[in-house]
């Protein structure tokens, strides 16, 4: 490591204000859309629902398919000279979505958005494992991950506000986006360092490469760890749903009114914040509890977005809305997170969170899609809500027998195997 990484005490600081940073700006850009897509229709001249709706697709096709290839560049490269030119990128994909006049410009931009905002995962929390002190990893994590709550709710709100109600051209809303990319990149440049070896280092882990590699080709794809890239899918698969149809489930079935429902939908993201934060705080003063934890975690989402379906008045769904926020995706992230980082060679760390989040991502193309079809065949989306619940419910059975009841022969499962 770098001799001015060494010396700078703070330095872990840096990189969860840093990260933190990164997590808003991509959120910002993932909702800053989706409350004004009348707008982009008309402005596009009149353009479909399917066609508006390709766009995320697109995004998150690009997003997830990024996301081993990027582990890859950065246990090769090193994170700071993967994320840069990504956030150039990103910027660049933000002003020619804002600069469009033809829906397929605005599908250009989306593509190149999700390739460059893919490389951020694995470089974020490899880079998280590696500086955070051993007792405030799963604390660090949840501070970073805030930053994606806090950026959907800046999103959401934002270009509500001001394109729905004081009227300003959505093109504005991605020049805007663009300059804070452009800002969180000098952020980037500015406190993140790229980590020094000695050439004698260097040689020494070159030669163990090959070793480590047949190793690590075993750990990824071990039973614990499919399982992990399970519970990752079923817990990212409720919240996209969540993300993408609460607004329009809350109108359609449940008779909440459609200016209120964005004020509605972000009680997830609000709620998320604290939950994560508290439950980080004390897996990291009890890491022997880390895995009771997310059993805990998994079946508490699995109940809470069943309530959102039973819920009887709006007054159980608030409750629901915000116990799913705070036991969710956002709880679950930073544990998760810290377990697959811990489990694996320090070589592999990117690598093994590109595989984790390949699989957790696939859900943001599935949810929403499944999603919308259940509604067009059955003419309710409760059932997509109950799907959602039983995944998590499986993932919750799933890891209880396979990763829960092993770990007690298996004291460091993903590295033994």
């Amino acid at each position: 490591m770098g001799q001015t990484v060494k010396n700078d005490p703070n330095y872990y600081k840096k990189i969860i204000v840093t990260l933190c940073l990164g997590w808003v700006v991509i959120w910002i850009y993932r909702t800053i859309l989706t409350p004004i897509y009348p707008q982009i229709q008309e402005s596009l001249g009149n353009i479909s629902d399917t066609q508006v709706g390709l766009v995320a697709s697109i995004y998150f096709f690009a997003y997830t398919g990024m996301q081993i290839p990027s582990g890859i560049l950065v246990d090769k490269f090193g994170q700071k000279r993967v994320l840069i030119p990504a956030f150039i990128i990103f910027a660049l994909a933000a002003f020619v979505i804002g600069t469009s006049s033809t829906i397929t410009q605005v599908y250009i931009g989306a593509l190149l958005a999700g390739l460059s905002t893919g490389s951020y995962y694995g470089a974020a929390f490899s880079l998280s494992a590696k500086h955070m002190p051993k007792d405030k990893k799963s604390f660090s994590n949840a501070i970073i991950n805030s930053g994606s709550a806090l950026g959907m709710v800046i999103g959401l709100i934002g270009s509500s506000v001001l394109v729905g109600g004081l009227e300003i051209k959505w093109n504005y809303m991605l020049y805007m986006t663009a300059i804070l990319i452009i800002a969180v990149t000098f952020v980037f440049a500015l406190f993140i360092k790229q980590d020094k070896k000695s050439a004698t280092k260097e040689e020494s882990e070159d030669k163990k490469t090959i070793a480590q590699d047949a190793d690590s080709k075993v750990n990824l794809f071990s039973p614990r760890q499919l399982v992990i890239y399970f519970v990752y899918f079923a817990t990212c698969y409720g919240y996209y749903m969540i993300v993408t149809w609460l607004p329009s489930f809350l109108v359609t079935e449940k008779g909440f009114q459609q200016g209120s429902v964005g004020y509605v939908a972000a009680l997830v993201a609000i709620s998320a914040v604290p939950g994560a934060l508290i439950f980080s705080k004390y897996i990291d003063k009890n890491a022997h509890m880390r895995l009771r934890l997310i059993f805990f975690l998994l079946i508490g989402a699995a109940l809470t977005i069943s309530l959102t379906v039973f819920s009887p008045n709006p007054t159980v769904l608030y409750v629901a809305l915000v116990l799913y926020g705070l036991l969710g995706k956002l709880a679950i992230d930073p544990v998760l997170i810290t377990y697959v980082t811990d489990s694996v060679s320090s070589n592999t760390v990117a690598k093994a969170l590109g595989f984790f989040n390949f699989f957790g991502m696939t859900s943001s193309v599935v949810a929403p899609t499944l999603t919308g079809y259940i509604g067009d065949i059955t003419g309710s989306k409760v059932l997509a809500f109950y799907i959602a619940a039983i995944l998590l419910a499986a993932a919750a059975v799933l890891f209880f027998l396979v990763v829960m009841l092993k770990e007690k022969k298996t004291p460091h499962p993903l590295v033994s195997e």
